[in-house]
């Protein structure tokens, strides 16, 4: 036997396979979509098999070929669908067929050497049935034969504390057997709850989904904050499993993951595996095979979930489908909606896309019946949205209320004084923005990146949040010799200290990505807010979607502004859904909510109309900018970067590669070269080059030769990304 096998070479960027021959005791093993590990000149790596020859459809002798070395896995890793839709990511992305497959599985079953995951496996003791047991003399060894007498099963461990020597004994005497038993590392937890009862909104949504003709339809469920899309989801999901199918459910941060398992599980119990980056290896590596083992049913997760290996699905959610987490910012630059669209298509099942606030992309899909619209307008037992009050930041800064205005302080006090909660936005993490000397103007910047650096209190250090970068602050200039440097800016490490100053009694909780860099801080966190063990959430926009918390009924966002100022044709799109979301977590319960938002920008469309929470009215505003300016959804956008550790050679490689793309995408706008938003990271220069076009069937074809041309070129390299989420 013959394979073809796709091997990981880190110095290469095309795709090329390898014949080898199939020794007879590996025979039996071999299958499509497994691992094996092949003699690769003086290296040993694995690589996926992905065709089985004989040697007749090999161009190869046998006495050419080289024999694999061992079978590196039992079970399939990639099966028959996978194969296939990392192919079709290859294509869609311009990225190598290995880096496809890799960016599907967990570490653990990566086609990489040197990575082995051990399986947890429990050592269970138990009675040998075959045999009478005397009544024994030892005491500790009669005491453990009478407990698995009533027990029947006791773990090793455990028998072990009683006395190790004595279990030792039993085994030796052949009166204890062991029995060992896998033991996934990821415990489920959850407690039965009765479902809610649709209302009639619910059922219209569950059955126009259900009776749809084009089971292989996409909807977009756009429902406002607390409409309860996930009591629809939940009824989708159950109808799946009534017709034995499978569904995967994507929710877009971390965060969110705790709250949506917590409820999914108490209703489908333990048919629920996890997929998110903040598993260990080896808790990933058993969530992974309990789905290909088919233990498990639904699989919640965020963006890698997509491609769990679940087979025969029924349904497929995107919770939030507005965020920018769902687009992959590393190769393959693949987007979770368009994976998928495409496995949606592959087992005829439905996808639903759900938001407050969709992107314009999928609401215009929506308009002209792309996409097939469902809208839930109103709160579930029409609940009011919350009440949003705009703060004119620019009144308060005459009145010096530092970063709070005074009706924000007074709403926090009266809802402390309640025993009800509050949850504070700013979307910006560390104590300062930047560091700079009052005495000279001295500004602290990376040496790697173009970059302030942001000042962190707790630990005394500035930090680079692209390059990682830090070094302890001094307070004396290095340019002036002066002690006169000073942090500005504002981030929720020094909003925090401000609520302590003011509010000295009240329980304040941060969530940021420095307060949830441990793992289970998320769970933990938002498990203790729930209980309301704190009184005050102050976060980045990891608090701003998705959780629900009964208790709270006051929002404050500290400044509106920091999304507004990106440089970036979505900045308005993403200040309105910011706003929109945070503001939705308030009033979830019986209680009325009120919203308050700071800015100093009170009268762009953005902030005022998400103070009607209308989202229809900023879309038709949104429309016409984009319109005007050829942007998405009016146009396609792909940029490149053009990037490289010499400046030179970066701008002059950019301009040709622009003068190639002028003379042969006629159909195409090409703008640039220009520098990057962040022109150095990490010591690398980037100039960029952006095309815009309706329809240009050259496209592909034109950046593939372009790929190739610069594959051998160490000195530059490209960085193409199809419909970016920011240029």
């Amino acid at each position: 036997m013959i394979i073809e096998v796709l091997v990981e070479l880190s110095t290469r960027s095309v795709d090329k396979t390898f014949d080898y021959l199939v020794p007879p005791q590996f025979v039996d093993k071999i299958q499509l979509g497994i691992r094996v590990l092949v003699p690769f000149g003086m290296q040993k790596l694995e690589g996926f098999v992905l065709k089985i020859k004989n040697l007749n459809n090999s161009k190869y002798q046998i006495d050419e070929l080289k024999e694999i070395l061992d079978v590196v896995d039992e079970e399939v890793i990639l099966n028959e669908e996978l194969l296939k839709l990392g192919k079709k990511i290859s294509e869609m992305t311009l990225s190598t067929l290995i880096s496809s497959y890799q960016v599907m599985l967990p570490e653990a079953l990566k086609a990489r050497k040197k990575i082995k995951i051990n399986k947890k496996i429990d050592i269970y003791m138990v009675l040998n049935k075959n045999i009478e047991i005397p009544i024994l003399k030892n005491e500790n060894q009669q005491k453990i034969v009478d407990l698995l007498k009533r027990k029947k099963r006791i773990l090793k461990q455990e028998l072990n504390k009683i006395s190790s020597s004595s279990v030792k004994t039993l085994m030796k005497n052949n009166i204890l057997l062991e029995e060992q038993e896998e033991n996934y590392r990821l415990k489920q937890e959850y407690v039965k709850k009765e479902k809610y009862p649709l209302t009639k909104l619910q059922k219209k949504i569950v059955n126009e989904v259900l009776e749809s003709k084009d089971q292989s339809k996409t909807f977009l469920l756009h429902g406002v904050t607390g409409s309860g899309k996930t009591e629809v989801y939940m009824e989708l999901i159950e109808e799946a499993l009534k017709n034995g199918k499978s569904s995967i459910v994507l929710v877009p941060e971390i965060s969110l993951t705790e709250q949506i398992v917590s409820r999914f599980r108490s209703r489908f119990l333990e048919n629920i595996a996890i997929l998110h980056s903040r598993l260990s290896s080896g808790e990933k590596y058993d969530e992974w095979r309990k789905i290909a083992r088919h233990e498990v049913k639904i699989v919640i997760g965020a963006r890698s979930a997509i491609f769990a290996p679940l087979e025969n699905l029924g349904m497929i959610i995107i919770d939030e489908e507005h965020t920018s987490s769902y687009k992959q910012e590393q190769t393959p630059k693949y987007s979770a909606i368009d994976v998928a669209k495409l496995r949606s298509e592959y087992h005829s099942c439905p996808l639903i896309l759900g938001s407050a606030t969709p992107t314009l992309e999928s609401y215009a899909r929506a308009k002209k019946n792309v996409y097939h619209l469902l809208e839930m307008k109103e709160r579930v037992n029409q609940k009011p949205l919350p009440e949003v009050t705009i703060i004119d930041m620019n009144q308060e800064e005459k009145r010096k209320n530092s970063h709070f205005s005074k009706i924000l302080l007074e709403e926090i006090k009266n809802r402390l004084e309640k025993h009800e909660q509050s949850i504070l936005l700013l979307n910006r993490r560390g104590y300062a923005s930047f560091v700079s000397c009052k005495n000279c103007g001295y500004v602290e910047k990376c040496p790697n990146c173009d970059i302030t650096l942001t000042y962190h209190k707790t630990s005394g250090m500035i930090r680079c949040h692209y390059c990682g970068y830090a070094k302890k602050l001094l307070p004396t200039c290095p340019e002036c010799h002066e002690e006169a440097m000073t942090s500005l800016g504002i981030g929720t490490e020094k909003i925090e200290e401000e609520l302590m100053e003011v509010f000295p009694s009240a329980q304040i909780l941060r969530m940021d990505l420095d307060t949830t860099t441990k793992k289970g801080s998320h769970e933990r966190m938002i498990k203790s807010f729930q209980n309301h063990e704190y009184d005050i959430l102050l976060g980045t926009q990891m608090i701003a979607k998705g959780l629900d918390f009964k208790e709270v009924t006051l929002v404050g966002v500290i400044n509106a502004d920091t999304s507004l100022n990106i440089p970036d044709f979505r900045s308005s799109e993403t200040t309105f859904q910011l706003l929109s979301q945070v503001a939705g977590r308030s009033g979830r319960g019986e209680k009325e909510g009120k919203v308050f938002i700071q800015t100093y920008n009170k009268d762009h469309y953005a902030i005022e109309l998400s103070r009607t929470h209308d989202y229809n009215s900023f879309y038709e505003e949104e429309m016409k900018i984009r319109h005007e300016l050829n942007y998405p959804p009016y146009y396609y956008l792909t940029s490149i970067k053009i990037l490289s550790s010499d400046y030179e050679i970066a701008r002059v490689e950019s301009n040709k590669i622009g003068e190639y793309l002028k003379n042969n995408l006629k159909n195409s706008t090409i703008l640039g070269p220009s520098i990057a938003s962040i022109f150095r990271i990490n010591n690398i220069y980037r100039f960029q080059l952006i095309i815009k076009y309706k329809k240009e069937e050259k496209l592909y074809d034109v950046l593939s030769l372009l790929i190739e041309h610069y594959q051998s070129n160490s000195k530059v390299k490209l960085d193409i990304d199809f419909n970016p989420i920011h240029i």
